[in-house]
């Protein structure tokens, strides 16, 4: 009796809501919102200094067309950049360059070449045309080499996954950017995500799934990263997932940029071990 009461209650209610105009406009006044400096430059040794000087935009913004038009208003030109490094400034030319391999777009250039070096530090300058500072400074870590790549076939089955092992320094904490490309670099690799060994024991295994047939080609690539560059990639992690959740909480971009200026971004060296494989018995 008391379970059908409930029933004809639970009912009423249901009724009573269908008959209610549930849908209610609701405008929300939201800040006005302060662009904000973006750098992006990464110390590849052996390689000429590119670097990424420009504006964020409003999240609620129109998607723009990526033309000329679109450059102009978000790369910030006029900007003295400099590279520092013992004692010596590299000034970068404020230049348009399109990494061809990345096709990343960069708007300060220089032809001179990272050292490889682990020891001595670099910093970066930024003067804005505004006349704001922005600075960093990062060192180049020295190579995790690959120890192997193994390919394992499912027992019974014709696909395959990779084992990639290299060996942590258990000595300090250490941190990693896992990538991996199928068939070619300029592809969107098929896993790249960053790590730390503070459950390592010597030995890191970086695993894939059962995906891969005979004759494909794979390409293994550890970076040993600092703390500063992990923070960063995982904030953007955290950062996309948030934007694509209305319930979740904002996720801010961590950065190691200091200065007068309203600055986020990464400043960081890039030094890595890369290994190909063709996929057979």
């Amino acid at each position: 009796m008391v379970r059908l009461l409930f029933l004809i209650i639970i009912s009423g209610v249901l009724l009573e809501l269908a008959a209610c105009n549930l849908e209610r406009e609701v405008d929300i006044t939201l800040p006005e919102y302060e662009s904000r400096y973006v750098v992006e430059c990464y110390l590849e040794p052996g390689q000429p200094i590119s670097l990424l000087l420009s504006r964020s935009a409003a999240y609620f913004e129109p998607f723009p067309q990526l033309n000329e038009d679109f450059l102009g208003k978000i790369l910030v030109d006029s900007a003295k950049v400099a590279i520092i490094y013992n004692g010596v400034e590299i000034p970068l030319e404020n230049r348009l360059i399109i990494n061809p391999l990345t096709q990343k777009v960069y708007n300060y250039y220089s032809s001179a070449h990272i050292p490889y070096d682990t020891i001595n530090p670099f910093e970066l300058s930024i003067a804005t045309k505004d006349g704001l500072s922005i600075h960093a400074a990062t060192r180049l870590l020295p190579v995790v080499p690959i120890d192997s790549l193994v390919v394992q076939f499912a027992e019974g089955d014709t696909l395959a996954r990779l084992l990639t092992y290299i060996t942590d320094n258990t000595t300090r904490p250490d941190y990693y950017r896992r990538m991996l490309h199928e068939g070619s670099l300029d592809s969107i690799p098929v896993q790249d995500f960053a790590t730390d060994d503070r459950l390592a024991e010597g030995t890191i295994v970086y695993g894939t799934r059962f995906n891969y047939e005979e004759g494909d080609t794979l390409i293994a690539t550890i970076f040993h990263i600092d703390k500063a560059y992990h923070d960063f990639l995982e904030s953007l992690v955290d950062a996309t997932g948030a934007n694509g959740n209305p319930f979740a909480q904002p996720s801010p971009i961590i950065s190691n940029l200091e200065g007068t200026a309203n600055a986020i971004g990464i400043f960081t060296g890039l030094t890595y071990d890369r290994k190909t494989v063709a996929v057979s018995r």
